[in-house]
């Protein structure tokens, strides 16, 4: 069993600009983001969690948006790469219902033995990542999982038409600069590699976000995540 998993120095090299952004916005993304997250993701973070016990990862934890929605009875274990963004949650941790433990960490070599979370979650993580890092760090979420356990992502998509792709195409630039986003990551393309298994992908607001769920492959049988509601599933922009 390994402690830590042994990526290139490219893969370093790769995570040095996402990191460096989010120390460069950490004193406003909390403001920058306040639209968006009273508008759209504070009804979205919850279905994260759905289900979830036990230790979870909270993937690209920035500055603890998640937290207040964390299961309760739970450990929950942050991970960013980002001090700046980490200081700023820290002041959420006692909001949290759950036991939280901060760590500063790249998602593509995580510290952490194999078989050590029940569940792990990244929101608006993956869209971040730039496409090299994509596989890396999948293979080490899906490495940390144990057999059976469920990884959760929320992230931006690029629609396939309509007003919503024209909008996207307008944010597009600001969206990278502020955020280092792309609305074109795909990371399930690499869940088979990665070993994980698709269980669903539920669009959340049209086509612009899209939850996906996959499994942790080697243990096909063990334990169950309660599934969706159809109100979940069918949430849209409010």
């Amino acid at each position: 069993m390994r402690n830590r998993s042994k990526e290139s120095s490219g893969n370093s090299a790769s995570n040095a600009a996402p990191r460096a952004t989010y120390e460069r916005i950490a004193r406003f993304y909390d403001l920058l983001d306040l639209p968006f997250e009273y508008g759209r993701y504070r009804h979205l973070r919850p279905l994260l969690f759905n289900g979830l016990g036990g230790r979870i990862l909270d993937a690209g934890v920035g500055t603890g948006r998640n937290m207040r929605y964390y299961p309760p009875v739970s450990e929950v274990v942050g991970i960013d790469s980002s001090p700046a963004m980490l200081r700023i949650a820290g002041r959420r941790c006692g909001r949290s219902p759950a036991v939280v433990h901060l760590r500063e960490m790249d998602v593509s070599r995580l510290d952490f033995p194999d078989a050590t979370f029940d569940g792990a979650v990244a929101s608006f993580l993956f869209c971040t990542l730039p496409e090299e890092l994509q596989a890396p760090a999948l293979k080490e979420l899906s490495r940390v999982l144990k057999p059976g356990g469920i990884l959760r992502l929320l992230d931006y998509r690029r629609p396939s038409g309509g007003l919503r792709l024209l909008l996207t195409k307008l944010w597009e630039p600001w969206a990278k600069w502020a955020f280092g986003a792309s609305f074109d990551r795909r990371p399930e393309k690499h869940f088979a590699q990665a070993g994980l298994k698709m269980v669903r992908k539920t669009f959340l607001v049209d086509e612009l976000i899209a939850m996906v769920e996959a499994k942790h492959r080697p243990g096909e049988g063990a334990g169950s995540i309660a599934p969706l509601s159809n109100t979940a599933a069918d949430q849209k922009e409010r």
